[in-house]
C-alpha cells in the first residue's frame, strides 16, 4: 500500500498537471472581437504590453489639450476684436489645420483597429490549425498566414495572386462546384442531375469564375476576422449571380435559375437567402478552401505546373467556344430560326436537343 505522502504527492501531481492543462487551453483559446474592447476583464494580474506607438498616442492627447487651450485664447481675441472679417485668413487657416488633422486621425484610428483585427485573426487562425481534428481522417486547414510565408520563401510559380494562382482555381472551382451541385441534388431530390456548364466533362465556367471573384476580392482580407469575410462573400457572391444571370438572359435568351418566388429577392435573379449563404460560403472559402487548395498548388513542380495550366486553359477555351456554339444552334431549332449550313449540321450531328437537355437539365428558354 501507497503511504500517506505517496498519496498526497500523488493528488499534488494530478492537480498541477489540471492546472497545466488548464492554462494552455486558455492560452490556445481563440481571441474574441470583446476582449479587444474591453481587455482588462481578462488577465487582471498579466502586466501589460505598452508598444511605442501607443506611448505616442497618449503624449498626442495631450497635445490635443494644449492645442484646444490655445484655441480658447484665440477665440477671445476673436470676440473682442472690432474687426473679426480682417481675421478671416487666420481662421480659415487655423480650421483648415484641425481638419487636417482630424483626417490624419481617422486614418490612423482605423489602420489601428484593422491592425488589432489582423493580429487577433492570425492568432486564431494558426492555433486552430494546430489543433486535433476531430475528424480523424482531416486534417485542419492550414493558416493563411503560415502559406503565405511558405510561398515567400520557396519562390513558388504560383505565389501570391499571380495569374497562375487565378487560373488553377478557376480549374478546380469549375469542378468542384458540379460536384457540389449534384450531390445536393442528389440528397434534395433523390437522383442526379447535370448541372455542368461546358459540354465536356463536369465543369461549370460559373462557379470557377465565383471562385476567382472570392479569392481576388477576399484575398486583402485573408488574414483577418470572419465578419470580413462574410460581408464581402456576400456582397461578391450575390453580384456574380445577378451579372451571370443578367447576361444570360440577355444574349442567350434563358434563365437556369429564378427566384421570384422567395422573399426578398432582386428580379429573381437573387434573393437574401443566398446572399447570406454566399456570405457564409465567402468565410468556408477563405478560411478553409482556399488555404487548402495553395497549401496544394504550392507543391506542384514549377516547369510542369506552368505548362499544365497553359494546356488546360486551351482546353477551357476550346471547351468554352463549342458550348457557346452548341447553345446557339439549340436554341435556333428550339425557336424554329436554325440556317442550315456545314458548320452548324456539326452542331445538330454532335448536340441534338437529348443530348443538350440532358446537359443543361436546369436550362428553360425565356
Amino acid at each position: 500500500m501507497k503511504s500517506a505522502e505517496e498519496r498526497k504527492a500523488r493528488r499534488a501531481e494530478k492537480t498541477a498537471k489540471r492546472a497545466e492543462a488548464k492554462r494552455r487551453k486558455k492560452l490556445m483559446r481563440s481571441i474574441r472581437p470583446g476582449e479587444l474592447v474591453v481587455p482588462d476583464l481578462l488577465d487582471r494580474e498579466r502586466e501589460k504590453l505598452t508598444l511605442p506607438f501607443e506611448e505616442e498616442t497618449v503624449r498626442l492627447k495631450d497635445s490635443f489639450r494644449d492645442g484646444a487651450r490655445d484655441m480658447q485664447g484665440f477665440y477671445v481675441r476673436m470676440a473682442e476684436s472690432d474687426t473679426p472679417e480682417e481675421m478671416r485668413g487666420e481662421v480659415l487657416d487655423r480650421a483648415q489645420s484641425w481638419r487636417r488633422a482630424g483626417d490624419n486621425l481617422a486614418a490612423s484610428s482605423l489602420r489601428s483597429y484593422e491592425i488589432a483585427d489582423e493580429v487577433s485573426a492570425r492568432f486564431n487562425d494558426l492555433t486552430k490549425a494546430k489543433k486535433k481534428s476531430r475528424l480523424p481522417l482531416l486534417r485542419r486547414a492550414p493558416a493563411n498566414a503560415a502559406i503565405d510565408l511558405e510561398e515567400e520563401q520557396s519562390g513558388h510559380f504560383a505565389r501570391g495572386l499571380n495569374v497562375y494562382k487565378l487560373l488553377i482555381i478557376l480549374y478546380i472551382g469549375s469542378f468542384a462546384g458540379v460536384v457540389v451541385e449534384l450531390l445536393w441534388c442528389f440528397l434534395r431530390n433523390g437522383h442526379f442531375e447535370s448541372r455542368a456548364g461546358l459540354v465536356y466533362g463536369p465543369f461549370n465556367l460559373l462557379y470557377g469564375v465565383g471562385a476567382i471573384a472570392l479569392t481576388v476580392f477576399l484575398y486583402r482580407y485573408r488574414n483577418r476576422g470572419r465578419w470580413l469575410s462574410f460581408l464581402v462573400g456576400m456582397a461578391v457572391g450575390s453580384a456574380v449571380e445577378y451579372a451571370t444571370s443578367w447576361a444570360q438572359e440577355t444574349f442567350l435568351g434563358s434563365r437556369s435559375w429564378d427566384y421570384s418566388d422567395m422573399p426578398f429577392n432582386l428580379n429573381g435573379r437573387i434573393c437574401l437567402l443566398y446572399s447570406v449563404f454566399w456570405g457564409i460560403l465567402g468565410i468556408f472559402w477563405l478560411k478553409n478552401l482556399y488555404p487548402r487548395m495553395a497549401a496544394a498548388i504550392i507543391h506542384i513542380p514549377d516547369r510542369w505546373g506552368k505548362i499544365l495550366t497553359w494546356v488546360i486553359l486551351a482546353f477551357f477555351v476550346f471547351d468554352a467556344l463549342v458550348s457557346l456554339f452548341a447553345v446557339m444552334r439549340w436554341h435556333a431549332r428550339v425557336v424554329g430560326t436554325a440556317v442550315p449550313g456545314v458548320f452548324w449540321n456539326i452542331f445538330d450531328l454532335r448536340f441534338p436537343d437529348e443530348r443538350m437537355q440532358k446537359i443543361y437539365a436546369n436550362l428553360v428558354w425565356s
